[in-house]
């Protein structure tokens, strides 16, 4: 039997994105995988005021259970409620790879879906993605395709190299399929790992710097596209305290680097309406379990080492939508 999101208190992100474009921000999208780090979002999210896209991988489908998630996400909206600010809340499938799992998903509960065709040729990719937003559209669903490839690793998601957008192949793609939003390639990454030290240069304190976005690219896409909503996928920044305290106490993070804070603000005040944030949350978690595990070797109450945990991914999405994504105070 499906299920409607609307009847889970969810939103589709049509209404969001439109706001965003508007009011030169972007809405979070952050993923997760378990209770703390869905607690997290929306309590970072209710104390600044912010819409959010709660954000699901396949592989965290089945890691947590279709049934459950969807009952989780119904508990979201309610927690946010009682929390005392009824925020926006959509549920978004992040990088669906076929017709099946994306109907699968719109017919649990799922308010918005992506379909990433990327790896297929541009013919292909248009007519999966109409073939999604036929039947999305049909229940009031919203639908993200892609265009471009980025590299890095992210669940299921591998790719080697990066393959930028073409500017001049949006306007085809987002008129045949008619798709709601579009993910684009600059130069951001999946994962932790997003860059090698070669293709990063060195500051006077010996710290990475990745090659900048390619916002030239973004612009002309914006000229063909006005007002249409982009996606930006693999925009972690990997805080360099989060990876110092990873290593300090055990971890072995090597060269990891992500994408500065300052080129994501001015990215978030153009057409780039979404942004998805995945590894810094892992890294703030797995930082603060760490640290727990070293300095309290005989605790094993997990609630004394996942509340830590969920407190540092809170405070984390918080300063996310302040000073990065600007979505604080537009619920």
């Amino acid at each position: 039997m499906s299920t409607s999101y609307k009847d889970l208190g969810l939103v589709n992100t049509k209404e969001m994105f439109a706001k965003a474009v508007e009011g030169g921000y972007a809405v979070p999208a952050y993923n997760f995988n378990n209770l703390e780090q869905l607690q997290a979002i929306v309590q970072a999210c209710v104390e600044s005021k912010s819409p959010v896209i709660l954000q699901v991988s396949s592989g965290a489908r089945k890691y947590a259970n279709a049934n459950l998630l969807r009952n989780m996400a119904k508990g979201a909206v309610e927690f946010a409620k009682e929390l005392g600010c009824e925020i926006p809340i959509a549920l978004h499938l992040d990088h669906g790879d076929t017709f099946e799992l994306c109907k699968d998903c719109i017919d649990s509960g799922f308010s918005s879906v992506m379909i990433d065709g990327s790896h297929h040729s541009f013919e292909d990719n248009i007519a999966l993605t109409k073939k999604v937003v036929e039947y999305a559209h049909a229940h009031g669903v919203t639908v993200e395709g892609e265009l471009g490839v980025l590299a890095g690793v992210e669940d299921d998601v591998v790719a080697e190299k990066s393959h930028y957008t073409k500017p001049e192949e949006v306007i085809e793609f987002v008129t045949k399929t008619g798709c709601d939003s579009l993910a684009i390639s600059i130069g951001t990454s999946h994962g932790a790992n997003k860059f090698t030290p070669e293709q990063c240069t060195r500051n006077e304190k010996g710290v990475l710097i990745p090659p900048p976005l390619r916002f030239d690219i973004l612009e002309e896409i914006e000229q063909k596209l006005p007002g249409f909503p982009i996606v930006l996928h693999g925009s972690s920044s990997v805080p360099q305290e989060d990876v110092d305290t990873i290593n300090k106490f055990g971890g072995a993070l090597k060269d990891s680097v992500g994408i500065p804070e300052e080129q994501l603000r001015k990215a978030a005040k153009s057409a780039v309406c979404k942004i998805n944030i995945d590894s810094d949350g892992r890294l703030a978690m797995t930082a603060a379990i760490r640290k727990v595990f070293v300095e309290k070797p005989g605790e094993f109450d997990p609630r004394k080492y996942l509340g830590p945990a969920r407190d540092a991914l809170k405070e984390l999405y918080k300063h996310k939508n302040e000073n990065v994504l600007g979505s604080a105070g537009k619920a």
